[in-house]
């Protein structure tokens, strides 16, 4: 029994030095439709994937299709496991990433022995799933991945006996500084599809000789539209309180687009006073977009905003920097899990020579 133990250890120690564990990451079925969350999210399992680990997309329903209607086609070559009907293979040695959302799922693992990361893209999410007075502690879930400090900070004052790591989102080479004039479009992104149309209509009301101004709302838009859309662009707005970090943006600001924003709940620490234009107050956006306008019309927009946005959003498109940021981090998750075996493997041969 001991040496079937002994052996079963030492092949997880091999497993975890040859990168041969299992890294599983949920995703969310979007039904074919964009989001950020799950972009990033692929993004990471391909990059890992690139580096020679074992990196495998979970979904919850076989009729999942995927993100390729959106997305690079290439993260569909990342491998693809449904968990409906099917044994998922976990062993100890291998680790299950789950987003903040899913802690039913996290339930259910609970007496799993792997490794066990949340993934928290939106602070606002974190606790709908959990039980009132339950952590992701309780489900064995002790380490956490998060897009920003400011995120970071939030999450360790409410769940004190899990550690937060920071991975900035990598924003794709498909955006890039817009190369022709720009055209009489605002495009347009909040998270309340009520908010983009309070907008557009106190616009036009308190401003009716901009009705020639065209509006776009960028959400449900694939990912090759949508980057040459916001190059299309003047000007962009965005409202999302409970964001916890903002792709929008800086994809904007990537495209050469300045931005409008409300100031979120927790501000990003990307965010200041020469790489957009952000307010505090909701109802102030309508007047700041057509104070705007008049200036962009005149040819009056101070040039180092466009000078200030395009040095902010280049600092998240450092793909190498991305990549050893998250490949250090697993890195580091492997040999805490390598020192666990070790420690244990250590016990059992203390305890046969004690015998």
């Amino acid at each position: 029994m001991e040496a079937e133990k002994i052996e079963k250890i030492e092949l997880s120690i091999q497993n975890l030095e040859e990168k041969k564990s299992r890294i599983y990451f949920l995703v969310q079925d979007t039904k074919g439709n964009p989001k950020a969350s799950v972009e990033q999210i692929y993004r990471m399992a391909h990059t890992l994937n690139v580096d020679g680990y074992n990196s495998i997309i979970i979904h919850e329903t076989k009729e999942y299709k995927g993100v390729g209607e959106w997305l690079d086609p290439k993260y569909m070559d990342i491998p693809h496991v449904s968990i409906d009907g099917q044994n998922l293979q976990i062993s100890p040695e291998d680790f299950i990433i789950i987003p903040e959302l899913y802690g039913h799922v996290m339930d259910q693992l609970k007496n799993f022995p792997c490794g066990k990361i949340v993934l928290c893209q939106a602070y606002d999410h974190m606790l709908e799933t959990l039980a009132p007075g339950l952590s992701w502690a309780n489900y064995g879930f002790l380490k956490c991945i998060t897009t920003s400090e400011t995120q970071k900070e939030y999450i360790k004052n409410v769940f004190r006996n899990v550690s937060v790591d920071v991975v900035n989102p990598l924003i794709g080479e498909i955006f890039s500084k817009k190369d022709k004039p720009s055209k009489p479009i605002i495009s347009i992104h909040t998270r309340d599809a009520r908010d983009t149309a309070k907008i557009i209509k106190t616009f036009y009301l308190k401003y009716p000789q901009y009705r020639w101004i065209t509006f776009r709302d960028m959400r449900g838009i694939n990912q090759d539209d949508f980057s040459k859309f916001l190059k299309e662009s003047f000007l962009s707005i965005w409202v999302d309180n409970e964001s916890g970090f903002g792709t929008y943006p800086i994809e904007s600001m990537i495209s050469g687009t300045p931005i409008i924003g409300k100031v979120p709940n927790l501000k990003p620490e990307w965010m200041n006073e020469n790489n957009g234009i952000w307010t505090q107050t909701f109802n102030e956006i309508v007047d700041v977009a057509a104070n705007f306008t008049q200036n962009w019309l005149e040819d009056n927009i101070n040039e180092g905003l466009y000078e200030n946005m395009i040095n902010e959003g280049k600092t998240f498109q450092d793909e190498e920097r991305y990549k050893t940021v998250l490949v250090s981090l697993f890195e580091q998750y492997f040999e805490t899990r390598k020192d666990i075996f070790k420690t244990q493997l250590e016990k059992i041969k203390i305890t046969e020579e004690n015998i």
